[in-house]
């Protein structure tokens, strides 16, 4: 594949990243984050000229550019603390856009598409009931996590369907990035919102999420 360069620089930031803000230099930590964030904006864009689908591929790189405001919103709390709740909601906010256009890029690519809407509908209702039984959080926080958790499963569900459809190398990394993406929100919940939070669901977390959107980004070449 080409650009996998990007994706190695990409990593080893984020991996830099994740050493700095676990230190709580927090300044650093966003001029990490959002550099990092960039490098698989920049895969995205560079995947294009070799996509065989440019439609889907214009679309997910719309939805990788809001990953990357989600990033540095969701750092930039720790900074501006005082604004810290509404800047995590503008981050939460920018991540739902972006789930919200991976979405439309592979309803096209889907055959039978409501029945795994229905599947992802089913799933993220019984993962949103163990959440909401688990999590102490302000009602904000409780209906953004509703729409949220929602949209990033009926995203991984219709990736799923995509390469029951499609079988191809790039429908397999879309897929396996989905997943990613859903257990690294699901870890994320947990660890800001319970009182269970583990010293590794944060560095977890932010790997998961990062090889998340490295795969969907790279699966813009081969779809």
């Amino acid at each position: 594949m080409s650009f996998m360069y990007l994706a190695y620089i990409g990593l080893l930031i984020q991996i830099i990243f994740i050493y700095v803000e676990q230190q709580k230099k927090y300044v650093p930590a966003v001029a990490l984050k959002g550099t990092a964030s960039l490098f698989f904006v920049l895969l995205g864009l560079f995947g294009l000229s070799l996509s065989p689908l440019p439609g889907f591929a214009k679309v997910v790189v719309a939805g990788l550019l809001f990953g990357l405001i989600g990033d540095v919103c969701l750092n930039l709390r720790f900074v501006l603390e005082n604004a810290g709740q509404k800047i995590f909601l503008g981050g939460i906010l920018a991540f739902l856009i972006g789930h919200i256009l991976y979405l439309v890029a592979l309803i096209p690519l889907c055959e039978k598409v409501w029945v795994w809407l229905i599947v992802g509908v089913a799933v993220a209702a019984a993962l949103l009931y163990w959440i909401l039984t688990s999590v102490e959080a302000e009602k904000a926080f409780k209906i953004f996590g509703v729409v949220y958790i929602g949209a990033v499963v009926l995203m991984t569900a219709v990736a799923v369907g995509v390469f029951r459809t499609r079988g191809t190398q790039g429908s397999l990394l879309y897929m396996v990035g989905a997943v990613l993406f859903t257990l690294s929100d699901v870890i994320l919940i947990f660890n800001t919102f319970t009182k269970d939070g583990k010293a590794w669901m944060r560095p977890a977390n932010l790997l998961l999420y990062y090889l998340g959107q490295l795969f969907i980004a790279l699966s813009i070449q081969v779809i």
